[in-house]
């Protein structure tokens, strides 16, 4: 096995011992970097916005590439350059727990504090939400987060090594930061948008290939996640969320989508409808079927 592939293994499993590192995080760093140069370029125009997130992931790419040909002559260094990479880019694990965090709070019939500990994953309004709509805000979030933070990073790895996992997550990154709708940056986080879904449109339909294949671990069924998926995938805007979480509400068997409300400003992102209405319990088994979702993935990406 190349250090290349023995990198993305032993990343994948750091990620799965402990998860995002609470101080120093490189993503966060990223974030910091990013913020400071939106000050300085932004403009209610779509070409500030192109030449902003060509500046930032054409510039993680490089560094990439400048690590890359630094450790080209050493194994060891390769395997540690590219083992510290895919940690960093990964988030798997530390989902989980925010997801069973919540759970938890449900369990404890504790509404205010699950409402709370929620906006750690959603970007939605919560106060108002009962235990079914914050049950569906997580699950959605997960299955979400299961091929953005999960799959993608990976693929972007077995692809394109250390250069295609940087410039994938400071694309990821971007999207979250400038590429939602919002006044300010319509335009200016158009660029961003729309490269996440081009970087995102393989590993979503994987990760939904993969959750389809995966329902029988949780009691559900692949016929029901392909047809959610087929039937009501299109009618969500994101063209990559929307097969990922029709094909989790499928094989849970539950009901997801519908009105979202953002800043006081109601959404309706389209019903996914598995089934009945999501609760604390399918919390847990949509964590399960992400936690199956990344072993699978790196069985993929890493060749024996």
């Amino acid at each position: 096995m190349s250090a290349q592939s023995l990198g993305i293994l032993a990343g994948y499993l750091a990620d799965r011992r402990w998860g995002d590192p609470h101080r120093g995080h490189p993503v966060a760093a990223f974030g910091s970097v990013a913020s400071a140069l939106e000050r300085r370029m932004w403009a209610d125009d779509r070409r500030a916005g192109v030449v902003y997130t060509t500046s930032l992931v054409g510039g993680s790419a490089l560094l990439g590439v400048a690590a890359d040909r630094l450790t080209r002559r050493s194994r060891t260094a390769r395997f540690i350059l590219t083992a510290a990479t895919t940690w960093a880019v990964l988030g798997g694990r530390s989902l989980e727990r925010e997801a069973l965090t919540v759970r938890d709070l449900l369990t404890a019939g504790d509404l205010p504090a699950a409402r709370l500990r929620l906006t750690h994953l959603v970007g939605r309004d919560t106060d108002q939400l009962d235990e079914s709509e914050i049950a569906r805000a997580v699950i959605e979030s997960v299955a979400e987060n299961t091929s953005d933070a999960v799959v993608a990073p990976l693929v972007a790895g077995a692809f394109a090594g250390v250069p295609g996992m940087l410039a994938y997550r400071a694309a990821n990154t971007l999207d979250a930061m400038v590429g939602h709708r919002s006044l300010r940056h319509t335009n200016f986080g158009w660029a961003s948008a729309r490269l996440d879904d081009v970087l995102n449109w393989v590993p979503a339909r994987i990760t939904a290939t993969l959750t389809a294949l995966l329902a029988p671990s949780v009691g559900g069924r692949p016929s029901d996640a392909f047809r959610v998926w087929r039937r009501d995938a299109s009618g969500h805007p994101s063209p990559n969320a929307g097969p990922v979480e029709a094909a989790f509400a499928g094989a849970l068997g539950i009901r997801l989508g519908g009105v979202n409300t953002y800043r006081g400003v109601s959404e309706n992102r389209h019903t996914l409808d598995g089934g009945r209405e999501p609760t604390a319990h399918d919390i847990e088994a949509a964590v399960h079927v992400s936690r199956l979702i990344g072993h699978a993935t790196i069985g993929l990406c890493i060749p024996t």
